[in-house]
Protein backbone atom coordinates (compact mmCIF):
# COMPACT_ATOMS: atom_id res chain seq x y z
CA UNK A 1 0.00 0.00 0.00
CA UNK A 2 1.56 3.45 -1.01
CA UNK A 3 -0.30 5.65 1.63
CA UNK A 4 -1.83 5.13 4.80
CA UNK A 5 -5.32 6.79 6.14
CA UNK A 6 -4.93 10.34 7.44
CA UNK A 7 -4.88 9.03 10.86
CA UNK A 8 -1.19 7.64 9.66
CA UNK A 9 0.06 9.90 7.18
CA UNK A 10 3.25 9.75 5.71
CA UNK A 11 5.33 12.51 5.44
CA UNK A 12 4.74 12.85 1.65
CA UNK A 13 1.10 13.27 3.11
CA UNK A 14 1.53 15.88 5.26
CA UNK A 15 2.55 18.04 2.49
CA UNK A 16 -1.39 17.82 0.98
CA UNK A 17 -2.66 21.35 0.08
CA UNK A 18 -5.05 22.14 2.72
CA UNK A 19 -8.58 23.05 1.30
CA UNK A 20 -11.35 24.89 2.74
CA UNK A 21 -15.02 24.20 0.98
CA UNK A 22 -16.37 27.57 -0.67
CA UNK A 23 -19.90 28.53 0.78
CA UNK A 24 -22.02 26.26 -1.68
CA UNK A 25 -25.65 24.59 -1.52
CA UNK A 26 -24.66 20.87 -2.55
CA UNK A 27 -26.04 18.81 -0.16
CA UNK A 28 -26.46 14.89 0.13
CA UNK A 29 -28.21 12.48 2.06
CA UNK A 30 -25.06 9.71 2.18
CA UNK A 31 -23.05 9.51 5.48
CA UNK A 32 -19.19 9.31 4.19
CA UNK A 33 -18.31 7.84 7.39
CA UNK A 34 -20.92 5.19 8.01
CA UNK A 35 -19.50 1.58 7.00
CA UNK A 36 -21.75 -0.42 4.57
CA UNK A 37 -22.75 0.37 0.93
CA UNK A 38 -24.46 3.32 0.03
CA UNK A 39 -25.97 4.50 -3.40
CA UNK A 40 -27.68 7.21 -3.97
CA UNK A 41 -26.94 11.29 -5.14
CA UNK A 42 -25.55 14.39 -4.42
CA UNK A 43 -27.82 17.59 -5.21
CA UNK A 44 -27.36 20.55 -7.29
CA UNK A 45 -30.19 23.30 -6.67
CA UNK A 46 -31.12 24.51 -10.01
CA UNK A 47 -34.28 27.07 -11.02
CA UNK A 48 -34.80 26.22 -14.42
CA UNK A 49 -37.92 27.51 -16.11
CA UNK A 50 -40.01 24.30 -15.37
CA UNK A 51 -38.63 23.63 -11.67
CA UNK A 52 -37.84 26.75 -9.47
CA UNK A 53 -36.77 24.92 -6.59
CA UNK A 54 -35.45 21.84 -7.73
CA UNK A 55 -32.18 20.17 -8.01
CA UNK A 56 -29.76 17.87 -10.16
CA UNK A 57 -29.02 14.48 -8.80
CA UNK A 58 -25.73 13.49 -9.51
CA UNK A 59 -25.17 9.36 -8.91
CA UNK A 60 -23.30 8.87 -5.50
CA UNK A 61 -21.91 5.74 -3.57
CA UNK A 62 -19.94 5.40 -0.96
CA UNK A 63 -18.79 1.91 0.26
CA UNK A 64 -17.07 2.01 3.42
CA UNK A 65 -15.73 -0.87 5.57
CA UNK A 66 -13.36 0.77 8.68
CA UNK A 67 -10.19 2.64 9.02
CA UNK A 68 -7.99 2.67 5.66
CA UNK A 69 -7.16 4.65 2.32
CA UNK A 70 -9.59 6.60 0.46
CA UNK A 71 -10.02 6.41 -3.10
CA UNK A 72 -12.64 8.42 -5.41
CA UNK A 73 -13.45 7.41 -8.97
CA UNK A 74 -14.77 8.83 -11.57
CA UNK A 75 -16.81 7.83 -14.25
CA UNK A 76 -18.82 9.73 -16.58
CA UNK A 77 -16.25 12.49 -17.08
CA UNK A 78 -17.40 12.99 -20.48
CA UNK A 79 -21.29 11.81 -21.61
CA UNK A 80 -20.07 9.68 -24.95
CA UNK A 81 -17.66 7.72 -22.96
CA UNK A 82 -18.67 4.47 -21.86
CA UNK A 83 -16.47 1.87 -20.49
CA UNK A 84 -15.94 3.54 -17.02
CA UNK A 85 -19.30 3.89 -16.25
CA UNK A 86 -20.01 0.43 -17.20
CA UNK A 87 -17.67 -1.14 -15.11
CA UNK A 88 -17.92 0.95 -12.04
CA UNK A 89 -21.69 0.29 -11.92
CA UNK A 90 -20.77 -3.30 -12.07
CA UNK A 91 -18.25 -3.09 -9.11
CA UNK A 92 -21.00 -1.14 -6.97
CA UNK A 93 -23.32 -3.78 -7.33
CA UNK A 94 -20.88 -6.65 -6.69
CA UNK A 95 -18.52 -5.47 -4.00
CA UNK A 96 -19.15 -6.40 -0.27
CA UNK A 97 -18.06 -3.83 1.71
CA UNK A 98 -16.45 -6.63 4.56
CA UNK A 99 -14.25 -7.19 1.31
CA UNK A 100 -12.51 -3.74 1.49
CA UNK A 101 -10.59 -1.91 3.76
CA UNK A 102 -11.54 2.12 3.86
CA UNK A 103 -13.40 3.66 1.62
CA UNK A 104 -14.38 3.78 -1.82
CA UNK A 105 -16.40 7.27 -2.95
CA UNK A 106 -17.33 6.26 -6.83
CA UNK A 107 -19.55 8.81 -8.71
CA UNK A 108 -20.23 6.69 -12.23
CA UNK A 109 -22.28 9.72 -14.38
CA UNK A 110 -20.16 12.72 -12.40
CA UNK A 111 -21.38 15.07 -15.85
CA UNK A 112 -24.86 13.50 -15.47
CA UNK A 113 -26.81 15.69 -18.37
CA UNK A 114 -23.90 14.93 -20.71
CA UNK A 115 -23.94 11.14 -19.93
CA UNK A 116 -27.93 11.56 -20.55
CA UNK A 117 -27.39 12.72 -23.76
CA UNK A 118 -24.35 10.75 -24.83
CA UNK A 119 -22.38 14.10 -25.47
CA UNK A 120 -18.89 15.02 -24.61
CA UNK A 121 -19.72 18.46 -22.84
CA UNK A 122 -23.43 19.22 -20.97
CA UNK A 123 -26.25 19.93 -23.03
CA UNK A 124 -26.75 22.44 -19.93
CA UNK A 125 -24.44 24.97 -20.55
CA UNK A 126 -22.38 23.40 -23.18
CA UNK A 127 -19.16 23.53 -20.86
CA UNK A 128 -16.78 20.21 -20.82
CA UNK A 129 -16.69 19.36 -17.59
CA UNK A 130 -12.91 18.35 -18.09
CA UNK A 131 -11.75 21.68 -18.57
CA UNK A 132 -14.12 23.25 -15.55
CA UNK A 133 -11.48 22.91 -12.49
CA UNK A 134 -11.08 24.08 -9.37
CA UNK A 135 -15.16 24.94 -10.32
CA UNK A 136 -16.89 27.76 -8.80
CA UNK A 137 -20.15 27.33 -6.69
CA UNK A 138 -21.53 30.17 -8.35
CA UNK A 139 -21.22 29.01 -11.73
CA UNK A 140 -23.59 26.87 -14.34
CA UNK A 141 -24.19 23.14 -13.41
CA UNK A 142 -20.93 22.18 -14.73
CA UNK A 143 -18.84 24.55 -12.31
CA UNK A 144 -20.82 23.73 -9.68
CA UNK A 145 -20.32 20.01 -9.79
CA UNK A 146 -16.34 20.06 -10.54
CA UNK A 147 -16.21 22.98 -7.57
CA UNK A 148 -18.22 20.28 -5.39
CA UNK A 149 -15.52 17.33 -6.16
CA UNK A 150 -12.78 19.78 -5.93
CA UNK A 151 -13.65 21.48 -2.97
CA UNK A 152 -15.61 18.78 -0.78
CA UNK A 153 -14.50 14.99 -1.80
CA UNK A 154 -10.75 15.62 -3.11
CA UNK A 155 -9.74 16.28 0.54
CA UNK A 156 -11.18 13.45 1.96
CA UNK A 157 -9.46 11.28 -0.53
CA UNK A 158 -6.03 9.53 -1.01
CA UNK A 159 -6.23 8.08 -4.56
CA UNK A 160 -8.09 9.61 -7.67
CA UNK A 161 -8.70 7.15 -10.45
CA UNK A 162 -10.39 8.78 -13.62
CA UNK A 163 -12.14 6.56 -16.17
CA UNK A 164 -11.96 7.85 -19.69
CA UNK A 165 -12.40 6.87 -23.11
CA UNK A 166 -12.10 8.53 -26.68
CA UNK A 167 -15.09 9.55 -26.94
CA UNK A 168 -17.11 10.27 -30.16
CA UNK A 169 -14.70 12.26 -31.58
CA UNK A 170 -11.24 9.69 -31.21
CA UNK A 171 -10.02 6.09 -31.00
CA UNK A 172 -7.35 5.87 -28.49
CA UNK A 173 -5.31 2.69 -27.74
CA UNK A 174 -6.62 1.28 -24.41
CA UNK A 175 -4.20 2.70 -21.83
CA UNK A 176 -3.69 3.66 -18.27
CA UNK A 177 -2.53 7.40 -18.24
CA UNK A 178 0.00 8.67 -16.10
CA UNK A 179 -0.42 12.64 -15.25
CA UNK A 180 2.37 14.14 -14.21
CA UNK A 181 2.72 15.27 -10.77
CA UNK A 182 4.08 18.82 -9.03
CA UNK A 183 6.52 17.00 -7.05
CA UNK A 184 8.95 14.33 -7.47
CA UNK A 185 7.62 12.08 -5.08
CA UNK A 186 3.87 12.42 -6.17
CA UNK A 187 4.83 11.76 -9.83
CA UNK A 188 6.34 8.19 -8.28
CA UNK A 189 3.21 7.49 -6.42
CA UNK A 190 1.32 8.41 -9.92
CA UNK A 191 3.87 6.40 -11.63
CA UNK A 192 3.39 3.33 -9.39
CA UNK A 193 -0.22 3.36 -9.33
CA UNK A 194 -0.81 3.47 -13.15
CA UNK A 195 1.73 1.18 -13.81
CA UNK A 196 -0.74 -1.49 -11.75
CA UNK A 197 -3.81 -0.81 -13.10
CA UNK A 198 -1.88 -3.50 -16.05
CA UNK A 199 -3.51 -2.11 -19.27
CA UNK A 200 -1.29 -3.40 -22.34
CA UNK A 201 -0.25 0.32 -23.28
CA UNK A 202 0.85 2.52 -20.32
CA UNK A 203 1.01 6.90 -21.57
CA UNK A 204 1.95 9.67 -20.00
CA UNK A 205 -0.20 12.51 -20.87
CA UNK A 206 0.08 16.38 -19.75
CA UNK A 207 -2.68 17.39 -21.62
CA UNK A 208 -0.13 20.68 -23.13
CA UNK A 209 0.08 21.88 -19.22
CA UNK A 210 -3.63 22.07 -19.13
CA UNK A 211 -4.38 23.01 -15.24
CA UNK A 212 -8.36 22.67 -15.57
CA UNK A 213 -8.52 18.83 -15.75
CA UNK A 214 -10.24 16.70 -12.72
CA UNK A 215 -6.35 14.72 -12.90
CA UNK A 216 -4.51 18.40 -12.79
CA UNK A 217 -6.69 19.23 -9.77
CA UNK A 218 -6.21 16.15 -7.94
CA UNK A 219 -2.35 16.23 -8.58
CA UNK A 220 -2.49 20.07 -6.60
CA UNK A 221 -3.81 18.47 -3.64
CA UNK A 222 -1.70 16.12 -3.46
CA UNK A 223 -3.97 13.09 -4.11
CA UNK A 224 -2.38 9.66 -5.94
CA UNK A 225 -3.93 10.35 -9.19
CA UNK A 226 -4.22 7.59 -11.80
CA UNK A 227 -5.97 8.10 -15.70
CA UNK A 228 -7.65 6.00 -17.92
CA UNK A 229 -8.52 5.88 -21.99
CA UNK A 230 -10.63 2.90 -22.96
CA UNK A 231 -10.78 2.47 -26.40
CA UNK A 232 -13.60 5.02 -27.94
CA UNK A 233 -15.26 5.97 -31.07
CA UNK A 234 -18.79 6.50 -28.96
CA UNK A 235 -18.89 2.78 -29.08
CA UNK A 236 -18.41 0.23 -26.03
CA UNK A 237 -15.13 -2.07 -26.81
CA UNK A 238 -15.51 -5.62 -25.11
CA UNK A 239 -11.72 -5.49 -24.92
CA UNK A 240 -11.56 -2.18 -23.18
CA UNK A 241 -14.34 -2.68 -20.69
CA UNK A 242 -12.53 -6.03 -19.59
CA UNK A 243 -9.21 -3.77 -19.04
CA UNK A 244 -11.07 -1.29 -17.23
CA UNK A 245 -12.90 -4.15 -15.05
CA UNK A 246 -9.45 -5.25 -14.43
CA UNK A 247 -7.90 -2.17 -13.65
CA UNK A 248 -10.59 -0.59 -11.22
CA UNK A 249 -9.96 -3.67 -9.11
CA UNK A 250 -5.95 -3.71 -9.58
CA UNK A 251 -5.85 -0.06 -8.11
CA UNK A 252 -8.08 -1.08 -5.40
CA UNK A 253 -5.76 -3.91 -4.62
CA UNK A 254 -2.69 -1.64 -4.73
CA UNK A 255 -3.89 1.26 -2.51
CA UNK A 256 -4.80 -1.77 -0.05
CA UNK A 257 -8.35 -1.11 -0.13
CA UNK A 258 -9.30 -4.44 -1.71
CA UNK A 259 -8.01 -7.54 -0.92
CA UNK A 260 -6.09 -10.20 -2.84
CA UNK A 261 -3.72 -9.84 -5.60
CA UNK A 262 -3.48 -7.66 -8.04
CA UNK A 263 -4.14 -9.49 -11.69
CA UNK A 264 -1.40 -7.98 -13.75
CA UNK A 265 -2.21 -9.73 -17.72
CA UNK A 266 1.08 -10.95 -19.52
CA UNK A 267 1.06 -7.85 -22.00
CA UNK A 268 0.38 -5.25 -19.10
CA UNK A 269 2.63 -2.45 -19.09
CA UNK A 270 4.10 -4.09 -22.35
CA UNK A 271 4.38 0.11 -23.84
CA UNK A 272 4.98 2.59 -21.59
CA UNK A 273 4.65 5.82 -23.09
CA UNK A 274 4.93 9.45 -23.27
CA UNK A 275 3.10 12.00 -25.19
CA UNK A 276 5.91 14.45 -26.22
CA UNK A 277 4.11 17.85 -26.38
CA UNK A 278 2.44 19.75 -28.90
CA UNK A 279 4.70 18.09 -31.84
CA UNK A 280 2.91 14.75 -31.15
CA UNK A 281 -0.29 16.22 -32.63
CA UNK A 282 -1.32 16.68 -36.07
CA UNK A 283 -4.09 19.36 -35.91
CA UNK A 284 -5.90 19.88 -39.63
CA UNK A 285 -5.56 23.00 -40.96
CA UNK A 286 -8.30 22.31 -43.63
CA UNK A 287 -11.76 21.97 -44.12
CA UNK A 288 -12.82 18.60 -45.90
CA UNK A 289 -12.70 14.60 -45.54
CA UNK A 290 -9.88 13.33 -43.42
CA UNK A 291 -8.38 9.69 -44.69
CA UNK A 292 -6.56 7.99 -42.40
CA UNK A 293 -3.44 6.09 -43.62
CA UNK A 294 -1.73 5.34 -40.12
CA UNK A 295 -3.63 2.90 -37.81
CA UNK A 296 -3.72 2.97 -34.17
CA UNK A 297 -0.70 1.10 -32.78
CA UNK A 298 1.06 2.01 -35.58
CA UNK A 299 5.18 2.89 -35.49
CA UNK A 300 5.85 5.61 -37.87
CA UNK A 301 8.48 7.25 -38.28
CA UNK A 302 9.08 11.42 -39.09
CA UNK A 303 7.81 12.02 -42.78
CA UNK A 304 5.75 8.93 -43.06
CA UNK A 305 2.61 9.75 -44.66
CA UNK A 306 -0.47 10.29 -41.66
CA UNK A 307 -3.35 10.72 -43.77
CA UNK A 308 -4.91 12.59 -46.63
CA UNK A 309 -7.71 15.36 -46.73
CA UNK A 310 -10.32 15.55 -49.25
CA UNK A 311 -12.33 18.20 -50.70
CA UNK A 312 -15.47 17.18 -51.75
CA UNK A 313 -17.16 20.23 -53.83
CA UNK A 314 -14.06 20.62 -55.55
CA UNK A 315 -12.69 17.50 -57.10
CA UNK A 316 -10.11 19.43 -59.09
CA UNK A 317 -8.36 20.10 -55.99
CA UNK A 318 -5.75 17.70 -55.06
CA UNK A 319 -6.10 16.39 -51.09
CA UNK A 320 -3.73 17.68 -48.56
CA UNK A 321 -1.54 15.42 -46.91
CA UNK A 322 -0.56 14.99 -44.09
CA UNK A 323 2.87 13.63 -42.54
CA UNK A 324 3.77 12.22 -39.17
CA UNK A 325 6.21 15.17 -37.54
CA UNK A 326 7.74 12.81 -35.02
CA UNK A 327 9.46 9.32 -34.66
CA UNK A 328 6.34 7.70 -32.32
CA UNK A 329 3.53 4.97 -31.95
CA UNK A 330 0.10 6.17 -33.04
CA UNK A 331 -1.92 6.82 -29.97
CA UNK A 332 -4.65 8.43 -30.57
CA UNK A 333 -6.66 9.03 -34.45
CA UNK A 334 -9.74 10.32 -35.46
CA UNK A 335 -12.80 9.24 -35.66
CA UNK A 336 -15.04 11.07 -37.69
CA UNK A 337 -14.56 11.76 -41.83
CA UNK A 338 -15.03 14.94 -41.16
CA UNK A 339 -12.58 17.60 -40.32
CA UNK A 340 -12.32 21.57 -39.60
CA UNK A 341 -9.66 23.79 -39.11
CA UNK A 342 -7.88 22.99 -35.60
CA UNK A 343 -9.25 18.76 -35.73
CA UNK A 344 -6.92 16.74 -33.84
CA UNK A 345 -6.06 14.09 -36.48
CA UNK A 346 -3.34 11.94 -34.73
CA UNK A 347 -1.76 11.98 -31.52
CA UNK A 348 1.47 10.20 -31.40
CA UNK A 349 3.60 8.78 -28.56
CA UNK A 350 7.20 7.33 -27.74
CA UNK A 351 8.89 5.68 -25.42
CA UNK A 352 9.00 7.37 -21.88
CA UNK A 353 12.39 6.67 -20.33
CA UNK A 354 12.22 7.62 -17.02
CA UNK A 355 9.62 5.11 -16.61
CA UNK A 356 11.46 2.47 -18.55
CA UNK A 357 14.64 2.82 -16.69
CA UNK A 358 13.33 2.28 -13.31
CA UNK A 359 12.54 -1.48 -12.70
CA UNK A 360 11.12 -0.82 -9.44
CA UNK A 361 7.96 0.95 -10.71
CA UNK A 362 7.57 -1.51 -13.68
CA UNK A 363 7.77 -4.73 -11.83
Amino acid sequence: MEMKNRAAATDYDTKRNAISPRRNSVFTAIDFDRDGKQIGYFHVPQSPHDDAWGTVQVPLAVVRNGPGPTILIEAGNHGDEYEGPIALGELLREIDPKDISGRIIAIPAINVRAVEAGTRTSPVDGLNFNRTFPGNFNGTLTSQISAYVHDCLFPIADYFLDLHSGGSSLMILPSAIIEPSPTAEGHRLNIKATLAFGAPTVVMVDNLGETRTSTAAANLQGLIVIGSEMAGGGLVSPDALDICRRGIRNVLKHAGILKGEIDRPANANARVLKVPGSEGYIISDEDGVFEPISLLGDFVKKGDIAGRIHFLRTPQREPVTLYHPIDGIVFAKRQPGRVRPGNCCFVLANEYQEALANEELIR
